[in-house]
């Protein structure tokens, strides 16, 4: 392993067994949480962070477990305020400091943040996970436990900043299970469920290429490039083989949905190459995200099927994700990531060793980080010792920004660094 992988980033800002953080200094936890902050910290966070510690410095006495806090879902971009590992149950804490009203939208986030644990955090898949909504300075809260889902995710339970405890020994003495090792559980890697890949996979069977195709010459080259990625993938995967295909257009070509589509029929429930749609433009992962889930929230109300939009949205996550997340995840795993396909759209716009080098030592405190982006995105998928597949999607007739390597950098990163990969470039769509 090079010594540029050894140095891992932490999934949460602060980690402590729940004796240690109490007792620590507000100001010791404090400079940890700001220490390990990959942004500017303002005087509202700051003082936020101090009303949280207070709380649970006030709740937490008599407990045994670990805490964590900003802790970072794997590759989701999202931070959850605090998370408690007891017994056999995870807390998924969110607070809303000076808040009097339980709002719809701050109920529907902290119970996001469960369900993205329940589906992409492998220690969590089989846990018990309770999501709490803290309204610091509301009158009322929950006496009562909701029955959970057949996932073991409870619907959040509400809390002002004074019941926390009743809310937590209420599900301590409701739940049982194994207890948990609440470090362990803190080093699981990004593993997305069996069920949550299937339910990706139907949900996209209503959007294949040759549904959605023109029926004229480039809906050809469409389909003609999209099955040929789709033989180097079983070729790749049955003769060991580690494949970077290059796939180039002008906009509007379809090379999106040439990555979409391999992106999803590249999954098998019972044995899953775990395949994945990346792109750095995050508006665009919006934009494919909330079109695919809208689109099945409206076919499956269609069928009387009363569901909501979140867990919809749970699915479509599985595969299309920001390309920044991928890579942060590399820099806080050791081994290789769960997928053996990886598509990268917009891989034109990968950045240069100069611009990475730049950013990994002002972001991510890596003053040693000498790769660029193409070859330590590719060093990712090299750890598998089996098989992997790259799959790039190139525009042409773009103007290249300031950094951006283009793709000649994805060609250099493999005649320097990893000679044994293939490379595959298809006709121009």
């Amino acid at each position: 392993m090079s010594h540029e992988s050894s140095v891992l980033l932490p999934r949460a800002y602060y980690v402590a067994k729940v004796e240690v953080f109490l007792a620590a200094m507000p100001e010791t936890i404090l400079g940890t949480l700001t220490g390990n902050s990959e942004m500017a910290v303002e005087p509202a966070q700051r003082n936020a962070w101090l009303e949280q510690i207070a709380i649970l410095k006030a709740t937490l006495p008599g407990l045994v477990g670990t805490l964590f806090l900003e802790f970072n879902i794997p590759r989701m971009g999202r931070r959850i305020d605090a998370v408690l590992v007891s017994g056999a149950v995870i807390f998924v804490i969110e607070f809303k400091v000076g808040e009097n009203d339980y709002n719809r939208d701050d109920i529907d986030q902290v119970w996001d943040y469960a369900l993205d644990l329940k589906n992409f955090h492998e220690a969590s898949h089989g846990a018990p996970i309770l999501p709490i909504l803290v309204a610091t300075a509301a009158d009322t809260t929950d006496q009562t436990l909701p029955l959970p889902h057949e996932d073991l995710v409870y619907p959040p339970v509400m809390s002002n900043a004074r019941e926390v405890r009743s809310v937590i020994d209420m599900g301590l003495c409701s739940i049982s299970g194994d207890t948990l090792d609440g470090m362990n559980w803190g080093l699981a890697p990004y593993h997305p469920t069996p069920t949550i890949i299937e339910a990706a996979q139907n949900l996209y069977a209503q959007h294949s290429v040759d549904a959605i195709a023109r029926h004229d010459a480039g809906a050809r080259n469409l389909r003609v490039t999209s099955r040929r990625i789709e033989e180097l993938v079983d070729e790749a995967r049955l003769q060991d083989r580690k494949v970077i295909c290059l796939v180039t257009g002008v906009p509007g070509a379809g090379k999106t949905l040439v990555g979409l589509n391999v992106a999803t029929k590249r999954r098998d429930a019972k044995k899953p190459t775990h395949a994945v749609f990346l792109s750095g433009n995050a508006p665009l992962v919006a934009v494919l995200r909330e079109a695919l889930t809208r689109d099945e929230v409206v076919r499956r109300r269609r069928l009387g099927d009363r569901v909501r939009k979140g867990s919809v949205g749970e699915s479509v996550k599985a595969f299309i994700q920001n390309v920044h997340h991928f890579r942060d995840e590399a820099l806080r795993d050791s081994g290789p990531p769960i997928d053996h396909v990886v598509i990268f759209d917009e891989a034109q716009r990968a950045w240069n060793r100069e611009k990475t080098a730049l950013f990994m030592r002002t972001k991510k405190k890596r003053p040693d980080f000498t790769k660029s982006e193409p070859e330590f995105l590719i060093s990712y998928l090299d750890r598998h010792m089996d098989w992997a597949v790259v799959v790039c999607l190139v525009g042409g007739g773009q103007e290249i920004n300031t950094g951006e390597a283009g793709i000649g950098a994805w060609l250099d990163a493999i005649n320097a660094a990893f000679p044994q990969w293939h490379v595959y470039i298809s006709p121009e769509l």
